[in-house]
């Protein structure tokens, strides 16, 4: 991943790449992880991939939010803060936050960030 990799993707979207920016120093103590970016999303990995914000809008009409940060966990976390949480595979529960400001990437979040970096390691 390079730098100008991350500016392409948000390009346009200024709360996406505050939310990478803050995301990535959540994520600070986990030095071993690394970003890809690809054309749908950004992805936060260690052995495998913990965490990806997207931008709905590329796939939306309507979107509710300019970014979003998709969280994989061990379990359903009850959490109303959630969009949407499915479970796609047997060991693997998908939480999906809406971002609307980037207060939203409190401490709560950087909680489940790091259980799922946890668990990815």
């Amino acid at each position: 991943m390079t730098t100008d990799q991350v500016e392409d993707f948000f390009r346009g979207h200024p709360l996406g790449r505050a939310a990478f920016d803050r995301v990535s120093d959540l994520l600070a103590d986990f030095a071993d992880s690394t970003v890809t970016v690809s054309r749908s999303q950004v992805a936060f990995r260690r052995r495998r991939a913990f965490a990806w914000l997207w931008l709905p809008g590329r796939w939306l009409a309507r979107p509710d939010a300019d970014v979003v940060l998709s969280v994989s966990l061990g379990r359903q976390d009850p959490s109303p803060r959630f969009k949407e949480v499915v479970h796609p595979a047997r060991a693997h529960w998908m939480h999906h936050l809406e971002l609307t400001d980037l207060a939203d990437l409190d401490d709560e979040v950087a909680g489940w960030l790091r259980e799922a970096a946890e668990r990815a390691g």
